[in-house]
């Protein structure tokens, strides 16, 4: 349960901002399909997680766990800080002549690539020894920032402060982070002098 909590909170509070959900807002306003919409987001989203967390899950078992913990806690970190930066979409997204369904699965896909909730879900599984429940946490996270924006779009996005959110979303990150990298000290510690 704790790898699906953290997955959904993570993913959700980084994506607010991030350049996919700018992408959710401009495939609602030029196809105006909602439900195709979402679904292509849902669609891409369970592809590009599951592929990150099976990256996750094997990097794990390559590496000691002091280094993986080192690893994913500088990783955690990082997404911190990587979500102070406000992101912004370069040009106008290139619809694919399908169907709305496919442009968004394709198009939501190719900008989930190396974006800091795809990098988030590698730390995450590599993190926890529960690839299922990283997948669903991170997919539920990126569907509860995604979806709103499709159905409200412009009216909810002029209701969110997005500077809060980002600064919500770095400290989330950066308590995970350095709880990630004061456990591998703190906890064999605690258990010593018991």
């Amino acid at each position: 349960m704790e790898a699906f909590f953290t997955s959904t909170v993570l993913v959700a509070l980084a994506e607010i901002g991030d350049k996919t959900q700018l992408l959710s807002l401009v495939l609602a306003a030029k196809l105006r399909q909602p439900y195709s919409i979402i679904g292509g987001i849902f669609a891409a989203t369970l592809l590009n997680h599951a592929l990150a967390a099976w990256a996750g899950a094997w990097l794990a078992g390559l590496i000691s766990a002091q280094l993986l913990n080192w690893i994913v806690g500088l990783s955690f970190i990082g997404c911190g800080l990587w979500a102070l930066k406000p992101d912004t979409l370069e040009g106008d997204p290139q619809f694919f002549g399908a169907g709305v369904f496919v442009t968004t699965l394709i198009a939501f896909f190719l900008a989930e690539m190396g974006d800091k909730t795809q990098v988030a879900t590698v730390a995450l599984a590599a993190r926890y020894d529960a690839l299922a429940a990283v997948v669903s946490g991170t997919t539920l996270g990126m569907m509860l920032a995604n979806a709103p924006v499709v159905w409200a779009g412009k009216e909810l996005a002029g209701r969110i402060s997005m500077e809060k959110v980002r600064w919500l979303a770095a400290a989330s990150f950066l308590v995970v982070g350095a709880w990630t990298l004061s456990a591998q000290y703190l906890v064999p510690y605690l258990n010593s002098h018991q």
